[in-house]
């Protein structure tokens, strides 16, 4: 009876939330979820701890930074640009009791201020990673971990690369700046 009630209230605030906050504009790329095994190598391979801010921009349910909260003790930020797949996020992160260490926003992840991540995730499409890439490079700190599945950023080599159950898994680390003469 509780559950059936805790069920009804959360979609009764799925649905307001929803009725209230139209998209910032049309996403960039279809909300398709990566497998929990695929999630948790991403997290592995850039070798996550309690002491890391993991961002996951297009973060649709939030897997990756609940994850990232639930299994490796950090705090993460999800970025989606559609309100339904950040209301979706945090009824996910609140089941699974890490609503303290996550938060959502619904912003546009080319907008949007990541400086303060030391791990970036990302499931985009190629354009996409491309046109992100010079965002990441800028406003990332030198020693951030920037971890994609599927794609590449074209000419920018990953220093690591990975495979998991036909998935291929990118790590890259945002370089020293070099003074310019």
């Amino acid at each position: 009876m509780l559950a059936t009630r805790m069920s009804l209230l959360t979609g009764l605030a799925l649905g307001v939330a929803l009725a209230q906050k139209p998209a910032l504009r049309p996403p960039d790329v279809r909300y398709e979820p990566s497998p929990p095994e695929v999630v948790r190598a991403m997290l592995r391979l850039a070798e996550v701890t309690s002491r890391d801010v993991v961002y996951d921009l297009g973060c649709g349910d939030g897997r990756i930074v609940i994850m990232a909260a639930k299994e490796f003790g950090a705090r993460g930020v999800g970025i989606d640009i559609d309100p339904q797949r950040i209301a979706e996020s945090e009824a996910n992160a609140r089941q699974a009791g890490v609503e303290r260490r996550v938060t959502f926003r619904n912003e546009d992840l080319f907008e949007a201020d990541i400086g303060e991540a030391t791990v970036v995730t990302l499931y985009l499409w190629p354009w996409v990673n491309l046109k992100l890439r010079p965002k990441l490079l800028k406003e990332l700190k030198p020693g951030t971990r920037v971890v994609s599945h599927s794609h590449d950023m074209g000419d920018w080599k990953p220093e690591r690369q990975i495979e998991v159950n036909g998935h291929t898994i990118y790590l890259w680390r945002i370089p020293e700046r070099r003074a310019v003469p």
